[in-house]
């Protein structure tokens, strides 16, 4: 098996294009259970990678037999290291089920 090649023609090197244009504002999809805190703890947690995060932008969905709570929190991006790091925050989080 080969190794794909890099537009520049190097074998293995690390592709860094990105089809995102930082700054810009992204919007992540977070699910989780229905439970008492689960929008305050993405809030913080978004808060923490974006702290000009506006919470009253949040996006509200429950789910069609009301077990699970969609939560749309729109960032600021300014890296793909913020989101990646986000991301992972997010996801690692005992209340959220998964990110988007």
């Amino acid at each position: 098996m080969s190794t794909p090649e890099a537009p520049d023609g190097q074998a293995g090197a690390k592709r860094t294009e990105s089809l995102i244009e930082y700054p810009c504002k992204f919007p992540i999809k977070v699910m989780g259970t229905r439970v008492d805190g689960l929008v305050h703890a993405i809030t913080l947690i978004t808060k923490q990678f974006d702290p000009d995060f506006d919470a009253s932008t949040i996006e509200l969905r429950e789910s069609k037999g009301g077990k699970y709570l969609g939560v749309t929190v729109t960032v600021n991006a300014t890296s793909r290291e913020q989101l990646d790091e986000l991301y992972r925050t997010l996801s690692t989080h005992p209340m959220v089920k998964v990110v988007l």
